[in-house]
């Protein structure tokens, strides 16, 4: 019979008093029973919070080139779920110091989280470390060899091993999906407790948390539920603007637990309470109100759409598909908005080009003579309107110096009613554009304009 950890843990100290009190028939009695009780009830006792342990690996943190913003995020998030950190160490990312704080981390808790180490890197060895550590053979997952496969567009023997290896997982354990990245999670079913491996990126490990570690946690050791949340997706506020905007203008936050994630310049923060009642969710509705007058501009989602998701949320509403034509961005926008889950099939496509000459070649039309910069664009535009037969066009056209002298990457948006709203980008003293870091600026002006 297979049973839990903390449920073999149990069972074994049970079993060996039961083996020092053989010859006392009454007292195996009344262990039997309590063995039984122990097998029977859930993982955590009401009230009683699941201690667990993190180990952050990576050199970088001890280096003082990046902070820590695991242990906050974690303990934030678990904590609304009955779940309590007990100890936090940064090791750096080797074999030794990550087994020497493994046995710290599993002295003190049922459960180590360890952070970091799990991609296609040599000095990636969290996996082969744990494996050592544990005594717990890795296999491959087939059904993570057929993710790398799809991610890498290699099939077969052409997958470089190094990728492969993200496909090796414990033979006692399991893995943890990761839906922004290659690297699984992983987890090692110990005689001890359970060891559980997440990804070190914040934008593959935060989500992970939320989808597959807490819905392992709750069945394997019993936590309860988050009662009721309220996630509110910003975009163009910082962290710290919403925080004093929260402490300014929102008076109803006692016994409110407040988590927030960010990436880049999309920050999410989410409103919890423990129970899911009228009063709680009338609560956080409340505090939405409080905050829409403030930030409403920056505010672009609270039902955990993506920005990509608003964008063609708005676009399709209005009317037809839409074309889009990349110079400075290289085409990133539109691998953004192909990728959203509500992407419409309807989309006409995207062309993407060094220069806007090259775009003209690509649309086998010419521009304008002795024209303005705006109006060889939007013949560009026009041009890619009549060959897809697309509503909307979006183009991002090639940096170029603004009056003052910096340098700004332009935007031009045709609207199905035939109208042109013009935008642009500033790069600050710099040509050179950050192309995935443009992304969420481009699509949150065509957001703003689409409103």
């Amino acid at each position: 019979m297979h049973l839990p950890t903390a449920h073999r843990v149990r069972a074994a100290a049970l079993c060996s008093l039961l083996s020092a009190v053989q010859s006392v028939g009454w007292a195996a009695c009344c262990l039997l029973w309590l063995l039984t009780r122990a097998l029977s009830a859930g993982e955590t006792a009401p009230g009683r919070p699941l201690d667990y342990a993190l180990v952050i690996t990576g050199g970088e943190l001890l280096e003082g080139i990046y902070a820590d913003a695991h242990t906050p995020f974690i303990t934030r998030t678990l904590r609304p779920l009955g779940a309590r950190c007990v100890l936090s160490l940064v090791v750096d990312d080797h074999p030794a110091a990550i087994k020497t704080a493994l046995r710290n981390a599993a002295a003190q808790a049922p459960i180590v989280i360890v952070t970091g180490g799990l991609g296609p890197t040599p000095n990636d060895v969290t996996r082969e470390t744990l494996a050592e550590y544990t005594s717990i053979p890795l296999t491959e997952a087939e059904p993570l060899v057929r993710d790398l496969e799809r991610r890498s567009g290699q099939t077969g023997a052409s997958l470089p091993p190094n990728l492969r290896r993200q496909a090796l997982v414990p033979s006692r354990g399991g893995y943890l999906p990761n839906a922004h990245g290659t690297a699984a999670g992983l987890y090692f079913e110990t005689d001890h407790g359970l060891i559980i491996a997440l990804p070190g990126p914040p934008r593959e490990l935060q989500p992970m948390v939320r989808d597959a570690l807490i819905p392992l946690l709750r069945q394997r050791f019993g936590l309860h539920g988050a009662g009721c949340a309220l996630t509110l997706r910003f975009v163009g506020a910082g962290q710290s603007l919403i925080d004093q905007t929260l402490k300014d203008h929102v008076p109803a936050l006692d016994g409110v637990v407040i988590t927030s994630l960010f990436e880049g310049s999309r920050v999410d923060f989410t409103f919890t309470l423990p129970e899911d009642t009228p009063a709680a969710r009338a609560r956080l509705a409340q505090i939405e109100r409080d905050l829409k007058p403030h930030l409403g501009d920056c505010l672009y989602a609270d039902d955990g759409a993506s920005l990509e998701e608003v964008v063609w949320r708005q676009l399709t509403a209005r009317s037809g598909s839409l074309v889009v034509l990349e110079v400075a961005s290289g085409g990133h926008v539109a691998a953004a908005l192909a990728a959203a889950r509500t992407a419409p099939a309807s989309w006409a496509g995207t062309l993407a080009a060094p220069t806007e000459e090259a775009l003209a070649r690509l649309l086998n039309t010419g521009l304008p003579d002795a024209s303005t910069a705006d109006q060889r664009r939007e013949a560009l535009a026009l041009a890619a309107i009549r060959s897809t037969g697309s509503a909307w066009a979006l183009l991002v056209g090639a940096a170029e110096p603004r009056p003052d002298g910096r340098m700004a990457c332009p935007i031009l948006l045709r609207t199905p009613d035939q109208r042109w709203i013009a935008g642009s980008l500033p790069l600050g003293a710099s040509s050179e554009i950050n192309r995935p870091a443009s992304v969420t600026p481009i699509l949150d002006w065509v957001r703003r304009q689409t409103r």
